[in-house]
């Protein structure tokens, strides 16, 4: 590359090695999930999400830095899979922005333009942990800035940023030590080394990235002890319905380079709640439910001029809903407040009929072997016309996604932080038609607490958690994603789990069982169950899905 300045080309360089080597060693990453199951997919995500945005650069002929950093960061946005996979478009998203305007980069540019990815990954996480691949991001970009400030060129810029993500992820589980004797690094910051050892390797001669021989029984890839992290980055959106006017409007930017989305949002979300904003090339769309919504389109026009505004008076609404529906009981007739779409994510054909049957509109195929990514997600949220959609991601690690697309369409969403197969059934019980969008919103989370999840599986290594040893191949028993049992047959590994999980107000034990499991083996359990609970009620369904033998459900 040249000396002082990076070009389009060479970030196209740059972005293509770090896929390379993220792809050759996303099997690592994979292996340093904290819980030795088979799904451990912070690799899997983090891949196809940076293979979505080299994807976008081959459909487009990009050539300045800018137009480089656009494109990629438009294909991670969309592709962006698992909570791994958002954060780390996040960061790109942030780079991008850090670049615009520039045909090319110096050391300087560079480096404030990591920095500003830094910052808007952060601010994609309600609860940043430190301990993470947001700290390896953080302390990279950190150091970057000081080399920069020296007068540093990109390529000094890199190797100071490669050697500082490589220092804090080491460091990594003495922020977070609690794991420490499972004896990995954080999976998500190691994903993200990866990455910049194949920009550093893109620009510089002679570089090559860390060599490490990966294996599910030793993945351990420090030499100091190490651990992994143990955190949820989750967003919880709450709507508060005091607010009585529903506000859209469009503002066409007066400077669309110089407006800073997250400032705008952080703004104008005193005004009211369920605020959405999607931003165009050349404008934004605003939805918020508003007290005054005077005072709200006043302080949008600052940034450009107003269009298609529209305001509606939920009270007034709500009461004429309310007093339609009541002369439609009075007719016999039952009508809809409004025409909702549900959405699940689900794998398994019975797990999927069981959605169906609860009235789901659209099931996405995925789970914790394949999270589903944005763009899937959009694409089933804009497949069937509705007023109004509600997603269940049914899984923590799609959550995050769920909420990117949200941003993405016009439709409103409500998105049910469901994280477990049994939460999503739970809260589609509790869904009601003839309801408003908020009752729904409301009596479906509350029907999520109702509900403790339990999930068999097996190990994929040898390990120790919570000093409890566990052999390869044994059977492990998750809680509400805390291990909590194990043993070489999936029938003790299974009572010792609802052991942990029944009580004295335990009235239903509901038993999905999977595609590897034989009915004979589900009798046995249901009669092993039924006397050592012989108060419980117990419910069987033959989900058919994979990698779980079983889920539980106690309520």
């Amino acid at each position: 590359m040249t000396e002082e300045i990076l070009t389009g080309n060479e970030l196209c360089l740059m972005l293509n090695e770090g896929a390379k080597i993220l792809e050759k060693n996303a099997a690592l990453v994979d292996a340093l999930n904290v819980f030795p199951v088979p799904d451990g997919d912070t690799g899997k995500n983090m891949n196809l999400t940076f293979q979505s945005g080299v994807d976008e650069l081959k459909k487009n002929a990009a050539q300045g830095t800018d137009q480089v950093a656009a494109t990629f960061s438009h294909g991670l946005l969309l592709g962006a899979r698992g909570n791994s996979g958002v954060i780390l478009s996040q960061i790109f998203r942030g780079l991008s922005r850090g670049l615009n305007g520039l045909q090319v980069a110096n050391g300087r540019q560079l480096a404030e333009a990591f920095q500003q990815g830094v910052d808007m990954a952060y601010k994609a996480v309600m609860k940043p942990v430190e301990g993470t691949i947001l700290t390896v991001a953080k302390e990279g970009a950190k150091g970057a800035l000081m080399e920069a400030r020296r007068g540093g060129s990109p390529e000094k810029v890199m190797e100071t940023l490669v050697r500082e993500a490589q220092r804090a992820l080491a460091n990594t589980p003495n922020q977070l030590p609690v794991l420490k004797e499972v004896g990995v690094v954080d999976s998500g910051g190691q994903g993200l080394v990866f990455i910049f050892e194949g920009f550093l390797s893109a620009i510089k001669q002679g570089f090559v990235p860390t060599q490490v021989a990966a294996t599910q029984d030793s993945p351990i890839i420090s030499e100091e002890p190490v651990a992994n992290m143990k955190v949820v980055h989750s967003h919880v959106h709450e709507t508060d319905i005091q607010h009585g006017y529903c506000t859209e409007f469009m503002v066409h930017l007066k400077d669309k380079y110089s407006f800073d989305e997250n400032q705008f949002k952080e703004k104008i979300s005193p005004f009211g709640d369920s605020l959405l904003v999607v931003t165009g090339d050349q404008f934004i769309k605003v939805h918020i439910h508003a007290e005054k919504p005077g005072e709200v389109l006043s302080f949008a026009q600052q940034y450009g001029m107003l269009d298609r505004m529209k305001i509606d008076n939920m009270r007034l609404q709500h009461n004429e809903v309310l007093r339609k529906q009541e002369e439609s009981q009075e007719n016999g007739v039952v009508q809809p407040k409004e025409n909702y779409v549900l959405v699940a994510v689900a794998s398994g054909k019975g797990v999927t009929d069981i959605f169906r049957s609860l009235g789901v509109n659209r099931v996405i195929e995925g789970g914790q072997t394949m999270n589903p990514s944005t763009e899937d997600i959009v694409r089933a949220i804009e497949k069937v016309p509705a007023n109004h959609v509600i997603i269940l991601p049914n899984n923590k690690n799609i959550v995050m996604a769920a909420q990117q697309a949200a941003q993405l369409v016009s439709v409103p969403v409500t998105i049910i932080p469901s994280k477990t197969i049994p939460q999503g059934i739970s809260a589609m019980l509790a869904f009601n038609p003839a309801e408003s969008s908020e009752e729904n919103e409301e009596a479906m989370k509350e029907a999520i607490s109702y509900v403790k999840s339990g999930s068999i599986t097996y190990s994929v290594r040898d390990t120790t958690i919570n000093q409890m040893p566990i052999h390869k191949g044994d059977y492990i028993g998750m809680a509400e994603g805390d291990l909590v049992s194990s043993a070489p047959d999936s029938l003790h590994t299974s009572l010792q789990l609802l052991e942990h999980m029944v009580d004295e107000d335990t009235e239903l034990i509901t038993v999905i069982y999977g595609e590897d499991v034989g009915e004979g083996e589900v009798e046995t359990l249901i009669q092993e169950i039924g006397l050592k609970f012989p108060d419980c009620e117990i419910e069987t369904h033959n989900g058919g899905q994979p990698v779980y033998h079983y889920l539980f459900s106690v309520e």
